[in-house]
């Protein structure tokens, strides 16, 4: 039943109906009691975009993510969702596998379906979310990425320094009295690249030999694993290896094992994201935190501030830190 035809039962205009249902404007007791009992009788429940049009908000906001699978986008994505539902909004929760063309498809979808804001999850999306066709689909409404940024006057950022963070596990190693570090880089996004300058900036610091010492490796555990086995087959004997993301470091360590070497007397691994591969793997990653459960408060916080028009909405960088395992 819709609200021309509960208006027709009960005698009275579609906007008498709309009234009673928002509780907004004036209604008789007589009249509205009336209403009451037809809606009540026919179980009727308003649409939400019936709704929106008299309070300007279906109170819904989307999630755009890179790929569920990965504990750190899940646990990033899964908090900002809980977040949202314990305030009040409707959460929709986007795949896009970071790809610019997912990226449109999703973004056109949501802005159909009246979104309030957007948060990105992943530093992908300063790359891909560029170009007019993006630009028309992210202006007009609030947007926060989660470890990413863009030059859009309603976009807010919650970063996360990760050329700060990879500093931390080189200067750990080093102060360990580890000489030949490597790092495997297993992305091209903006946090990758961080990360390799990181690296390199920290080394120089430490006055260790980088040259060649970045190695390049795909996003899965076997390619690190391969990167390791290459590295080695090549007659290198590094003392210590740092990774990317924590999966990568699964890989080196179990290339190392096989050729077996001793971690971490013979050779040290240090991981990235503190993630559930960490404490997984054995013998457990020393890996950086870089606060997946902050960033994710923090976008929730800065989204709802922009909601809700409040003052003093700016962009936040966090410093990651080192959570000692038993590979260092």
């Amino acid at each position: 039943m819709n609200i021309y035809e509960i208006a027709r039962e009960a005698g009275v205009s579609i906007a008498t109906v709309s009234r009673v249902v928002n509780n907004k404007g004036p209604v008789s007791a007589a009249t509205r009691a009336r209403v009451e009992a037809v809606l009540a009788r026919h179980n009727y429940t308003p649409s939400a975009i019936a709704q929106s049009m008299v309070g300007k908000s279906l109170h819904t906001v989307a999630v755009l993510t890179v790929d569920i699978r990965v504990p750190h986008y899940a646990q990033t994505a899964y908090t900002i969702e809980r977040a949202f539902r314990r305030r009040g909004y409707g959460v929709i929760l986007c795949n896009t596998g970071g790809d610019r063309e997912e990226t449109l498809h999703y973004l056109k979808a949501v802005r159909q379906k009246q979104v309030d804001g957007i948060v990105l999850v992943g530093s992908v999306f300063d790359t891909i979310c560029t170009g007019a066709p993006m630009t028309r689909l992210l202006t007009g409404l609030p947007v926060v990425l989660a470890n990413g940024k863009l030059p859009l006057p309603n976009a807010y950022s919650v970063l996360v320094d990760d050329r700060y963070g990879i500093g931390l596990a080189v200067e750990h190693l080093a102060q360990r009295g580890r000489r030949e570090l490597y790092y495997i880089k297993d992305r091209d996004t903006d946090s990758a690249l961080a990360k390799r300058d990181g690296f390199l900036e920290a080394m120089a610091r430490c006055g260790l030999p980088a040259r060649g010492h970045v190695l390049e490796s795909g996003q899965q555990m076997e390619d690190s694993l391969q990167a390791v086995q290459q590295l080695l087959a090549d007659g290198v004997q590094p003392d210590g290896i740092i990774c990317g993301e924590d999966l990568s470091a699964v890989g080196a360590v179990k290339a190392l094992l096989r050729a077996g070497l001793q971690i971490p007397r013979q050779v040290a691994v240090v991981g990235y994201n503190h993630s559930d591969y960490a404490r997984l793997c054995e013998p457990a990653l020393t890996s950086i935190d870089n606060k997946p459960d902050q960033v994710a408060l923090l976008s929730v916080q800065l989204l709802e501030g922009c909601l809700e028009q409040e003052a003093g909405q700016c962009s936040v960088t966090l410093l990651p830190e080192l959570v000692q395992g038993e590979t260092s």
